[in-house]
């Protein structure tokens, strides 16, 4: 099959396979996959224009709802983390989509810009693995009671809120995990979705995959509380961003170049990647931190040394 706005010619199975295969591993993690769906266009489909970017970012509007909802259900949705990402990110999309449009049109150059966003997300999460190995945290201590729970029936996920807010401010957000509190800075928290915005709009992510690492190592979030707020915030974000690279960038780009989405692959990959991110939500209560970090941290840091050289040589 031949995609018209990408010139992409692939079998029509293949996008959503890959999008669930790559989505039911990361939503585990809180991340849609899409940094990873990314690549697959580029080096595999030889997809290379900056219409790419917003393709990446109908995927994320598709797949993510499914497992927005399994969090939602589950009381697992941290409520006040997911509205400060959504309100850092949005304006840093902007930015993003500017600088990918007029600074980075060519596909070399855009794949280093790539592995080294990339190289940074798996660095940060590899220290984290190894710094965090053998001590035992409020994060970690939150995790084995709610496997406990999980194991024993006693009180499915389910029927019960497990993440309860305390208190929410400008200065610090408040909230609890079976049993265990947690916090974070508030406008710290949003001056980084700032940041992570204007990285995300040039990649073509929500900014899922570069937020949650940092929340996780610098805020000392548990995983299984940042999950459905990371990948609530790249869904909303996903959305402003289409519709930015649909509406504003034919106006500020090169005649002839091609910066809307291709709606039918990023829909097919989509697809793919509601099925996999409904199942991997599922799943994650089931599968401790210590296995999903240190999977997602060598996948993503392999793939962007791998751009990083092949940028070299």
């Amino acid at each position: 099959m031949t995609f018209p706005v990408s010139g992409v010619e692939t079998a029509i199975w293949i996008p959503p396979l890959v999008g669930f295969v790559i989505s039911f591993f990361t939503s585990m993690g809180g991340i849609s996959g899409a940094f990873l769906i990314l690549p697959f266009q580029v080096s595999i489909l030889g997809f290379t224009s900056p219409a790419v970017s917003p393709t990446n970012l109908v995927f994320n509007i598709v797949g993510i709802p499914s497992a927005v909802y399994r969090y939602f259900r589950e009381g697992r949705m941290n409520w006040p983390l997911a509205w400060n990402i959504i309100f850092g990110t949005l304006p840093g999309l902007v930015g993003g989509m500017f600088i990918r449009i007029w600074y980075l049109p060519d596909p070399r150059a855009f794949k280093l810009f790539a592995g080294a966003v990339l190289c940074y997300i798996g660095g940060r999460l590899l220290i984290q693995v190894l710094t965090d190995r053998g001590v035992q945290t409020a994060a970690k201590s939150a995790e084995s009671k709610m496997r406990q729970q999980v194991s024993a029936r006693a009180s499915h996920p389910g029927s019960g809120q497990a993440i309860r807010t305390l208190s929410w401010s400008l200065a610090k957000t408040e909230y609890e995990f079976f049993g265990e509190k947690f916090s974070f800075h508030t406008t710290g928290l949003f001056m980084l979705a700032l940041v992570v915005g204007l990285i995300g709009g040039v990649y073509g992510i929500g900014g899922g995959a570069i937020i949650a690492p940092f929340i996780v190592a610098f805020f000392g979030l548990p995983i299984h509380t940042i999950a459905g707020a990371t990948l609530m915030g790249t869904c909303v974000t996903s959305i402003g961003g289409v519709l930015l690279y649909q509406f504003l960038g034919p106006a500020v780009a090169v005649p002839g170049m091609a910066v809307a989405p291709d709606w039918l692959l990023g829909f097919l990959f989509g697809i793919g990647g509601f099925v996999g991110m409904y199942f991997g939500a599922s799943a994650q209560k089931y599968v401790p931190a210590s296995i999903i970090r240190p999977v997602l941290a060598i996948l993503i840091t392999g793939l962007g040394i791998r751009y990083v050289i092949g940028y070299c040589y």
